[in-house]
C-alpha cells in the first residue's frame, strides 16, 4: 500500500551539497524507523542513516558530521541532506523501513565528480 520514491539526486563536485527526499504516497505507519540507504556498483548496500518516529537518528561513520536525516511526518516525507560530498559517496541512494522494509525502489544517482 505504502510506496516511496526517492528524489533529489545529480552530479555535484566534491564539497558540494543535494538534499534528498523520500515521499510516501500514503501515511507511513507500521514500522516507523526510516533509513536512508546507498549502494555503489559492486558494493553492498549499506545503510546510511536512520531516524525514529521520535526523531532520534543514527549515522555510518563514513557520513557522520557531514549528512542530516530528518522527516516530516506532515508532509509524510523523509530528507538526506548531503554536505562536503566526496566522491566514495557516489551512489544510489534509497529510502526504505529499517525494519520490515517493503520493496525497493529505482533510487536517485548521487554522483560526486569534479
Amino acid at each position: 500500500q505504502v510506496q516511496l520514491a526517492e528524489s533529489g539526486g545529480g552530479l555535484v563536485q566534491p564539497g558540494g551539497s543535494l538534499r534528498l527526499s523520500c515521499a510516501a504516497s500514503g501515511r507511513i505507519f507500521g514500522f516507523n524507523v526510516m533509513a536512508w540507504y546507498r549502494q555503489a556498483p559492486g558494493k553492498q548496500r549499506d545503510v546510511v542513516a536512520f531516524i525514529t518516529s521520535g526523531g532520534s537518528t543514527n549515522y555510518a561513520d563514513s557520513v557522520k558530521g557531514r549528512f542530516t536525516i530528518s522527516r516530516d511526518n506532515a508532509k509524510n516525507t523523509v530528507y538526506l541532506q548531503m554536505n562536503s560530498l566526496k566522491p566514495e559517496d557516489t551512489a544510489v541512494y534509497y529510502c526504505n523501513f529499517l525494519y520490515g522494509e517493503i520493496s525497493w525502489g529505482q533510487g536517485t544517482q548521487v554522483t560526486v565528480s569534479s
